[in-house]
């Protein structure tokens, strides 16, 4: 059954090349409300806490020190059927593949440096939304 929350991340290359507010503006366009957000950077280590579940591929190591090279905004948002619709706004993870309109396709720069991260199920945006956000954080 689907939730109403979801968790992204507008990722360093995206933060770096000057598009967080205009990806802030298509979220919102999109019927997203924020519902919680933080402009932070991550560490080597929380970025591999974040990132266990891949420890055991070969893009692991690439992925911690991207995540942690630059600024990160953090975010979970509210929508109805958020993760399936959120993910389609962003659009496939290879932005050669996404859609055109979609976050991806607009703003990454890469298959690696895609702009964006968007949970994949209601039970990862829920852990991933526990992991940067306290209940206190979230309205």
């Amino acid at each position: 059954m689907a939730t109403n929350r979801t968790f992204t991340m507008i990722k360093p290359d995206a933060v770096k090349n000057g598009h967080t507010g205009a990806i802030l503006n298509d979220i919102i366009k999109g019927g997203f409300k924020i519902v919680a957000m933080k402009y932070t950077s991550l560490t080597k280590e929380t970025a591999g806490a974040f990132y266990a579940v891949h420890k055991e591929r070969g893009f692991y190591g690439e992925l911690v020190d991207f995540m942690s090279s630059g600024p990160i905004v953090a975010a979970i948002l509210e929508k109805d059927n958020a993760v399936e619709d959120f993910r389609k706004l962003i659009g496939a993870t290879d932005p050669k593949k996404a859609e055109v309109g979609t976050i991806r396709n607009k703003y990454a720069e890469s298959i690696e440096a895609n702009a964006v991260h968007g949970s994949d199920s209601d039970e990862n945006a829920e852990i991933e939304g526990n992991f940067y956000f306290s209940a206190l954080e979230r309205f």
